[in-house]
């Protein structure tokens, strides 16, 4: 692989060219980007997958819809609909898609929808009879075709945007100059020791200017598990035989944190729609022992394995330091924009 990437070097160029080109239409205006009147957060990152976005929504969720009404919009990435969908009591992961079904599942409160076309996306949200007093957009770094007012781009410490290369030599969907929309970059999957002289090295390696907020987070592991009905102590399960099923993109550090005993670890791709075969396979591997998932991946399993069986693993993410900060950073950009409305 590593050869072909380099064989796909021309191709690399001739896409960096053509996304740059057509970032420099819309900071120039020739490309219409459309602002509206209530405070939007994009979060996103400059290469494809595996920088922990989800885990960082799900922080400003709970972080935001203690004070106001709170809207997620996704593209709802490999789901079997289309178009404009605002979740109810009706909503699958089929519909929506695995992490607005996560979001839907976990926080009642909040506005879930999915649409391709975050405009329209916004606008539909806009017209409901209960609005969104903020909204989150997810993935949508690259979605120029919405301003936001606010952009958090996230990065992962063991693959940092700055060492890496454009598609399909490497994994950025555009240049590292795009690192310039930000208002914050967190560095994202950081080893929970990272010391302060790691930190300034990695903040000289990123480049970002002096207006860009820089912030470290690390995955937290809960110390439960837990299925539809049950909730399970995993230091209590340590000779427990069990399987562990990943479908995300960088599944080495959730099998590294469960797998004590020589468990069987099965990966799939992300984001993966496990089929009849699957199901099949899972079960007779696991025969009639504990399955532990992801909670994405438990969105889309749930109903295909035995409930008594299937447990999932919930992830938060944490701030190495001046969480804070950022907390500040956040309420008031959607308090002042809230305001000036």
């Amino acid at each position: 692989m590593n050869l072909l990437r380099k064989i796909l070097f021309p191709i690399s160029i001739l896409y960096g060219i053509i996304t740059s080109i057509r970032n420099f239409l819309f900071d120039k205006g020739i490309l219409k980007s459309y602002s509206f009147d209530l405070p939007i957060i994009a979060v996103g990152n400059l290469s494809v997958g595996g920088t922990g976005k989800t885990p960082q929504i799900e922080y400003l969720i709970r972080l935001l819809s203690k004070q106001y009404k709170v809207a997620t919009l996704s593209r709802g990435y490999k789901r079997k609909s289309k178009g404009f969908i605002l979740a109810d009591q009706t909503a699958t992961a089929v519909i929506l898609g695995d992490e607005p079904f996560q979001f839907f599942e976990k926080f009642k409160e909040i506005q879930v929808a999915v649409d391709a076309d975050r405009q329209n996306g916004i606008k539909q949200l806009l017209a409901q009879k209960e609005k969104p007093a903020v909204i989150l957009l997810d993935d949508a770094f690259q979605h120029r075709k919405v301003k936001a007012g606010f952009y958090i781009l996230l990065t992962s410490f063991g693959d940092l945007f700055s060492d890496d290369f454009i598609l399909p030599t490497g994994n950025l969907r555009e240049s590292r100059s795009g690192v310039k929309r930000a208002n914050v970059v967190i560095v994202t999957k950081c080893p929970a020791t990272l010391s302060s002289e790691e930190k300034n090295k990695i903040r000289n390696k990123l480049n970002i200017s002096s207006d860009q907020e820089l912030y470290f987070t690390f995955i937290a592991y809960d110390t439960f598990i837990f299925s539809e009905n049950l909730k399970l102590n995993l230091n209590e399960l340590q000779s427990t035989p069990k399987i562990v099923i990943a479908g995300i993109a960088k599944p080495e550090p959730f099998f590294k944190h469960l797998q004590n005993n020589n468990e069987v670890c099965l990966s799939f791709p992300d984001h993966h729609n496990f089929t009849d075969k699957d199901i099949l396979e899972i079960k007779k591997i696991a025969q009639n022992n504990i399955i532990i998932t992801t909670e994405k991946d438990y969105m889309r399993l749930k109903g295909s394995l035995p409930k008594e069986q299937l447990f999932y693993l919930p992830i938060k993410s944490s701030f190495l330091c001046d969480s804070e900060k950022f907390d500040k950073t956040i309420i008031n950009y959607v308090g002042t924009s809230t305001r000036n409305r």
